[in-house]
């Protein structure tokens, strides 16, 4: 029986050990944390959004980066294998608003627990608290590069396989330090840049800072350079200390922080897109006859969060204690297009401790996209967040989780 080595144990690391061993490989998963799965733990909020239910061309449309790679792997092991496989091990799934699949419990540990007992089921060694230092390679006859083992916890293992499995640099806390990046590199693979994604942007206004913690629905962001639009969507915001979150940030983060790591950005917030502007400006007008007696900052509370009225008139340039009778024409203008075009200066994006993703990664280049094997390295492949993919939120970067290490561990 020919010997296998998975390097991290969180979701790639399971799931391609357990393929592994089910295809007839004795394998070994080294974890350098103390248990497994810890970054699994704490995804979608502890909940774990391991799938999205969806066709494949939606999935498609929401990876980010090298959807094109992802073709072979994942209609090996499309979102319907993945419920279909869980359920299989014992899992009960559920499936929520925008198709996002859960375990029906809503605890991400029994998704975790199903993964070790079927890990225990097929036999696999698990070596916890063991940092994998380098791998071993040797060069053949040919003059070719192939993986020979791995040298962990001060000794030699040997092996005819090696999936890298350890991750990329979001949420370091939970062991994603780089690791796999540093073996491919070492082993000649070249690394695309990499940066942190699906995460909360930093804002250069200072009265920002005053809606902390505010959360808006319904509301609509668009984000621009000075040349064109990169961002532009409906849904749910949350004003930090530092600027914004929320799942609309999270996505722009995606789509547009590359262009943001090369200078600041245009965000605007429409804060009621479903009202055009002749609409709001008769109920600006309402409120403000209503209640033709209150000052200002009391009057038009009707139309906004209490905390956000204050940094609107300020905007606005109207003083909070003037009357709602004495307000002009102009004015009401001006608090009408504060509404429509709230504005904020995106300047940097938040760091990996806080990111859910990592872009970039070993380049696809140099990893078969079928079997996800080096074509530097004979007998190395690699899963999960250490190879240059990525995706939105949604369930769809665990899939390209499962469908990569799938792909790794079925060849």
């Amino acid at each position: 029986m020919s010997e296998a080595i998975v390097i991290g144990g969180g979701a790639a690391g399971m799931f391609s050990a357990i393929c592994l061993a089910e295809n007839g490989w004795r394998v070994t998963l080294f974890e350098k944390n103390e248990k497994l799965g810890k970054k699994l733990f704490i995804t979608g909020k502890g909940r774990c959004n391991l799938t999205n239910d969806c066709t494949d061309d939606e999935f498609f449309s929401h990876v980010v980066t090298n959807s094109r790679f992802l073709y072979s792997a994942y209609h090996q092991c499309p979102s319907g294998e993945v419920c279909r496989l869980f359920e299989s091990w014992g899992l009960t799934l559920k499936t929520e608003r925008g198709r996002r699949v859960f375990p029906a419990s809503d605890h991400a540990y029994d998704v975790i627990d199903v993964l070790k007992r079927r890990l225990i089921r097929c036999g696999v060694r698990i070596e916890l608290n063991t940092r994998v230092d380098k791998l071993m390679t040797e060069t053949t006859e040919e003059g070719l590069t192939r993986v020979t083992g791995v040298f962990a916890g001060g000794e030699t293992f040997p092996a005819d396989r090696v999936v890298i499995a350890t991750g990329g640099l979001s949420y370091p806390s939970t062991g994603s330090t780089g690791d796999g990046l540093r073996f491919a590199a070492d082993t000649g693979h070249r690394i695309t840049a990499c940066r942190p994604s699906l995460v909360a942007i930093n804002c250069a206004e200072a009265d920002a800072a005053a809606l902390s913690r505010l959360t808006l629905k319904n509301i609509r962001l668009t984000v621009r350079d000075s040349k064109k639009t990169l961002y532009d969507d409906f849904g749910e915001l949350t004003f930090m200390p530092y600027g914004i979150s929320g799942p609309l940030v999270l996505t722009a983060s995606a789509l547009a922080g590359d262009r943001l790591r090369r200078g600041n950005l245009t965000a605007e917030i429409d804060l009621k897109p479903a009202v055009d502007e002749v609409r709001l400006d008769r109920d600006i007008i309402r409120l403000l006859t209503d209640n033709a007696n209150k000052d200002v900052i009391h009057a038009v509370r009707g139309l906004y969060p209490a905390v956000m009225v204050p940094v609107l008139l300020d905007r606005a340039g109207i003083d909070p204690r003037s009357k709602a009778r004495d307000l002009t024409k102009s004015a009401r203008r001006r608090l009408l297009l504060e509404t429509k075009h709230f504005r904020l200066t995106l300047t940097s994006l938040r760091g990996y401790e806080e990111a859910v993703i990592t872009r970039g990664g070993v380049s696809v280049s140099d990893i078969e996209p079928a079997t996800m094997m080096s074509k530097k390295v004979q007998g190395l492949a690699f899963a999960g967040e250490v190879i240059d993919v990525d995706a939105l939120t949604g369930g769809f970067n665990l899939q390209i989780a499962w469908a990569t290490a799938y792909a790794a561990g079925t060849h």
